[in-house]
């Protein structure tokens, strides 16, 4: 059956309307989702200024963790501002162009921490497997070269997306059940075929966030082989201490996307509130989260924070 013209028609914009079904309850979820997301701008920001202005603190781990922060910020603040307004004042329209710009940058957030995660995963390798090396592997020139290559490798995986999206046709509804643009959200409102969209977004998913995850599993084997060959169970656990924020923002990152991706491919049972809730909070959290859990595990930074708190209000 031929194709009919409608089908060259492309919306110049879409409607986004929140979290379908709990439109009456808007008002009330955007007070947790200010106060979350108030409390991610100031302690990240406030971690990075800490960061860059104490010189004990330039060191590789921490400026992986600064590369986290501008991640998790760059997440939060592309989908957060507009699903407050959403929730405050109702649907909301997006041009189509900025549509794709959201999608482009939420999936770009995601995917520069993952590689983070991976970079931060290798620095604990270096520094328990390999010790007397790692001022010479981690020189701040490699660094350099580890963060752009993250930055190209997750250009490189997500820019075809916006081409994926551009080039289908938008002929049906133009709104969106949901509190942002994401690429395969989008996608589903074409009427043409998004097999290749769907089959694109999957091999980014295992060629990115999957692989990475792998890498770090290996690295974290190697690095518990060489812990239980320490001689002496406090040398051990001040090992296995110095890993431990950083198996804590793993463990967050990682299962939130892990469970966000296998009910939204698989949960067909769970209601589409529910999905769009989750994948509102899978936004946020870390960026909420990563702050105080890295502030409170992480002993060189604690003790830089009492220095810089303390009544003496000198920098230390």
């Amino acid at each position: 059956m031929a194709t009919p013209n409608s089908t060259t028609f492309s919306h110049l914009s879409f409607i986004l309307v929140g979290i379908p079904g709990l439109e009456p309850w808007h008002p009330w979820i955007s007070i947790p989702f200010a106060l979350m997301y108030t409390a991610a701008v100031l302690g990240n920001c406030g971690l990075l200024l800490l960061i860059a202005t104490q010189r004990r603190l330039h060191e590789p781990m921490f400026i992986f963790f600064s590369m986290l922060v501008v991640a998790d910020l760059l997440l939060s603040t592309t989908t957060v501002p507009n699903m407050l307004g959403i929730f405050w004042f109702g649907p909301k329209a997006i041009f189509f162009t900025s549509c794709l710009t959201q999608a482009f940058f939420l999936h770009f957030g995601v995917t520069v921490e993952s590689a983070v995660l991976l970079a931060m995963g290798f620095d604990r390798y270096v520094a328990v497997c390999d010790p007397l090396r790692y001022t010479v592997v981690l020189t701040n020139e490699n660094i350099m070269k580890i963060a752009t290559a993250v930055v190209l490798r997750t250009f490189c995986v997500i820019v075809p997306v916006v081409f994926l999206l551009k080039r289908l046709p938008f002929c049906a509804s133009n709104i969106i059940p949901h509190s942002y643009c994401d690429h395969i959200g989008v996608a589903r409102m074409a009427c043409a075929d998004i097999s290749l969209d769907i089959w694109y977004g999957l091999a980014v998913f295992i060629a990115t966030i999957i692989l990475d995850f792998v890498l770090i599993a290996v690295s974290y084997l190697l690095i518990l082989r060489a812990v239980f060959k320490l001689p002496t169970k406090d040398a051990r656990r001040k090992t296995l201490g110095t890993c431990g924020s950083h198996i804590c923002i793993i463990l967050l990152f990682y299962v939130l996307v892990f469970f966000t991706v296998l009910t939204h491919r698989f949960g067909h049972n769970i209601p589409k509130h529910i999905h769009i809730l989750l994948a509102d909070l899978y936004v946020l959290i870390p960026s909420v989260l990563n702050p105080v859990v890295y502030g409170m595990k992480t002993k060189q930074l604690r003790e830089q924070m009492l220095c810089v708190l303390s009544q003496k209000g000198r920098w230390c």
